[in-house]
Formats: C-alpha cells, sequence, structure tokens
C-alpha cells in the first residue's frame, strides 16, 4: 500500500488541516506514520507472546494439538483468508483513491472492506456458536456433548444411518479393536458438506485437550476484536469521504487505517495454518 506524503500547500496558503505543531502537511504525515508504525509494533509485540505461549504449548503437548485440531474447519478457515486477503486488495485501492481524489472511487472501497470484515465476523460467529454448542471451549468450561466414535461410524451417523455396536472381544483375543470411552475423544467436527476428512483416528488417549481450545479462542478472539475495532475505524473513515474530506492533499486517516487493516490481515495469516493446518 502506497504511503505517498500528501504535497505540501502553496506559499503562503494555509493547509486546512495542517495542525499548529507542525511546520508542513509532509512533515505532519511522517510524524503520524511514525507514531502509527510505533501503534502497531506494540499490536505486534502483544501478539507475539501469545505466538510465543502457542510455541511453547504446542511443543510439549503435540499430541493435543494434533488431535483437537480437526475440530475446526480448514473450509471455513480457508474462506476467511480468502475475504482478508481480498479486503487487503479493496483497502490498498481506497488509499490510491483518496491519493487520486477520486471520491466516489475512495467511497465503494471502503464500503467493499467493510463488507469483507463483516463476512469475516459472520464466519467466525458460526464457528464459535458450533464450539459453544458442543462443549470445545477452554479450561473448566470444556464438556464435549458427544462421544466420538471410529471414523466409519462417526460417517454413518453424520449419513443418517445407525452406527454399529462397538467391537468387543473374547477373552484370550490378542488383535482388539480401539474402544473409545466418554472423554477420549471430542464431538463431532464441523466439516464443509462432502468432505471426508477423518476426524478421528484410533490413538491412545489425550488428556488437556481443553489446552488447545484455550489458546485457540484467545487468539482468534484477540484477532476478531482488532477486527470489529478496524470495522468502526473503516466506518468513521467511510463516513468522513462522504462528506467529502479526503483528497490528494489530505488522505492520512484513509493511510492509517490501511495500515491498521494490513496488519490484523497479515496476523491472520498466521493464525490459520498454526492452528487449522496442523499436522
Amino acid at each position: 500500500m502506497s504511503t505517498s506524503r500528501p504535497a505540501d500547500s502553496s506559499a503562503g496558503a494555509p493547509a486546512p488541516h495542517l495542525q499548529h505543531h507542525f511546520t508542513s502537511p509532509a512533515q505532519q504525515f511522517e510524524s503520524v506514520v511514525l507514531g502509527m508504525w510505533l501503534f502497531l509494533a506494540t499490536e505486534i509485540l502483544l501478539f507475539g507472546g501469545l505466538f510465543c505461549a502457542y510455541a511453547v504449548y504446542r511443543a510439549n503437548h503435540p499430541e493435543i494439538f494434533e488431535y483437537a485440531h480437526v475440530y475446526l474447519s480448514k473450509s471455513l478457515g480457508a474462506v476467511n483468508t480468502a475475504i482478508l486477503l481480498v479486503s487487503s486488495f479493496t483497502m490498498a485501492s481506497a488509499v490510491w483513491a483518496a491519493q487520486q481524489s477520486r471520491a466516489r472511487l475512495l467511497r465503494i472501497m471502503l464500503a467493499l472492506t467493510i463488507a469483507c470484515g463483516l463476512g469475516f465476523l459472520g464466519i467466525k460467529y458460526v464457528e464459535y456458536k458450533h464450539k459453544w454448542h458442543e462443549g470445545l471451549l477452554w479450561g473448566k468450561l470444556y464438556r464435549p456433548q458427544h462421544e466420538a466414535a471410529p471414523f466409519s461410524a462417526h460417517h454413518a451417523f453424520e449419513h443418517g444411518q445407525t452406527p454399529p455396536a462397538a467391537p468387543t472381544s473374547a477373552p484370550g483375543d490378542t488383535d482388539v479393536s480401539w474402544v473409545f470411552t466418554p472423554g477420549d475423544t471430542g464431538p463431532r467436527g464441523l466439516l464443509a458438506p462432502g468432505d471426508t476428512t477423518p476426524l478421528v483416528s484410533p490413538e491412545p488417549k489425550v488428556h488437556n485437550v481443553q489446552l488447545f481450545f484455550g489458546v485457540y479462542f484467545a487468539l482468534t478472539g484477540l484477532h476478531a476484536v482488532h477486527v470489529l475495532a478496524g470495522l468502526v475505524l473503516l466506518g468513521w473513515t467511510l463516513w468522513r469521504a462522504a462528506l467529502g474530506h479526503f483528497s490528494a492533499a489530505y488522505f492520512t486517516p484513509v493511510a492509517m487505517v490501511g495500515l491498521y487493516w494490513h496488519v490484523v490481515d497479515l496476523i491472520w495469516i498466521y493464525l490459520f495454518p498454526l492452528l487449522y493446518l496442523i499436522h
């Protein structure tokens, strides 16, 4: 995204948006950009701490993360990733439109960016609602509502068939199939129609699965709050654009909101593979 500074006013002509403690619009713009990057650096440090916590827990409990990530919808995560990538393009286009004094295009691009942000939060709502309904939450709130079954039985259940009874063995048998008991596995995952991704596998009992969902909600919840804050800023910017406040001579708010939005998008680019694509 371009952050070219606005041109200085003609000699002797006061700049309407120039604050009294700056000598020129260019100096004011450069100061605002520096301040914005310092703020964004603190945001990166905030998420960096959570990423470090993720790395520590992931290294010490890989079985939890490998097991629990199957209850996240890769398809919905991928759609949200695409939505944010599109929103980055529309936001960059909005900044360009402001720099070129193209007021109508600026309003359109800001509106499209807001629509993308709302779409992202709508999909997160669907995911969060599923986790809440199935008891896939953090800490003591982790109470899976369904017993998981072996893969074949689970998909029979998904297609409306009666799952087969759990296999049994006679005393002395050596070839014993895995039997899942309550608490060994979580409930059904959130899958798109036709998705045949295995939900469970015959693995030994995994404890403390709620640890994964604690990390998941901490990272994605904080990111969702930042998306919501970005939507508020975008709404304010669109309102000012509708009033004709921005042009090639003054587009600083549009550029700064754009920087913030791009960083929020970038953080999701890291969250998606870390949480949804674990192997």
